[in-house]
């Protein structure tokens, strides 16, 4: 079993990575193994809504994102961090998970989804909210904590006095590795649930 991390984060070892890396290390005592991707530090164009993936089945720009999407098709669990910026995930992260959850074709349901945002003072919950849509429309559970997912810092290495922000990634990890297990214990015996044929609809015409 696997999670795939993406960190949304330009700054190397900043305090978004000091939040991920909690998680990653309570996935593993959980027997999760983890992979983390630094997609703060590359730059991914935003989607050009061209409709190439529908032919190609996979995006048509080659900056990196068909590789994530390779890595999301084998990983059980996806977990997005990002700094807060204007009370938003970083632009950056955002075009590459349009372009991601839009280019791949692949069936994400039941895989866990977490999203968790890191801020020196506010913005958190907007971005936190911002992040949990690309779940939501794609059939992920979300894994949830004992408070929202995020963490306070500004400065480097400031994240790692926020104990509670901290205690909040593990009991994430924690949780996130349970419905991870638990999925997998419920595809064995039951199945995925079933597909309806999609209905698209419009508001005109």
């Amino acid at each position: 079993m696997k999670v795939l991390i993406l960190n949304g984060s330009p700054r190397k070892d900043g305090n978004t990575s000091l939040a991920i890396d909690e998680i990653a290390k309570t996935l593993a005592a959980e027997g999760i193994d983890s992979e983390t991707v630094d997609a703060g530090t590359k730059a991914f164009r935003g989607c050009a809504a061209c409709g190439g993936c529908f032919e190609k089945g996979k995006c048509v720009f080659d900056d990196g994102v068909n590789e994530i999407a390779a890595k999301f098709k084998e990983a059980d669990g996806l977990v997005v961090a990002s700094p807060v910026y204007y009370a938003s995930a970083n632009g950056n992260l955002i075009s590459l998970l349009d372009r991601l959850f839009f280019s791949a074709a692949f069936d994400k349901t039941m895989k866990v989804g977490a999203s968790v945002a890191v801020a020196r003072r506010g913005g958190c919950s907007a971005t936190f909210d911002q992040l949990n849509k690309y779940f939501t429309i794609s059939g992920m559970p979300v894994a949830s904590s004992q408070y929202w997912n995020l963490v306070h810092g500004r400065e480097k290495g400031e994240a790692s006095k926020d104990r509670e922000g901290l205690q909040t990634m593990r009991v994430l990890a924690r949780n996130m590795a349970f419905l991870i297990k638990s999925i997998a214990l419920g595809k064995e015996k039951y199945g995925l649930p079933e597909k309806e044929e999609r209905i698209y609809t419009h508001f005109i015409g």
